[in-house]
């Protein structure tokens, strides 16, 4: 499915497009605005980048790690990476979700958050896409 996403023949509020790889919202998020980030090549963990790949990919994590607080007025981010285990789509894919003290997240217990309409994530999207340029 993130493959679909990268190339463009699945709908995504892609937040980033980039030649290290895509930045979009997640349908399901922890907090609204929250992002995942895939390198553009399909591999299925952190250990199967191509140390090539590293440091663009992780440039492009950092960057969305940048961005969402200042789109959002968040005050950081929590970022996270599932290998196999917990990993519920089999693309390397790194969680980047806006942080506010007090927001109630605790440990790995992820609540979720949706988005009251494609308008509302859409808007999401445009902000932190604003930030990254």
């Amino acid at each position: 499915m993130f493959c679909d996403i990268v190339a463009g023949s699945v709908p995504a509020f892609k937040v980033i497009d980039s030649p290290d790889g895509v930045g979009f919202l997640d349908v399901r998020p922890v907090f609204k605005g929250h992002v995942l980030v895939v390198p553009r090549a399909h591999v299925v963990t952190l250990p199967s980048l191509p140390l090539t790949d590293l440091p663009g990919y992780f440039n492009l994590v950092q960057r969305v790690t940048a961005a969402v607080p200042e789109a959002l007025g968040a005050q950081g981010t929590f970022v996270a990476n599932n290998n196999i285990v917990s990993q519920s789509v089999a693309h390397l894919h790194f969680h980047v979700v806006p942080r506010t003290k007090g927001d109630g997240l605790r440990g790995f217990f992820w609540p979720r958050h949706k988005y009251a309409s494609d308008d509302e994530a859409r808007d999401y999207a445009s902000r932190i896409a604003a930030k990254l340029g």
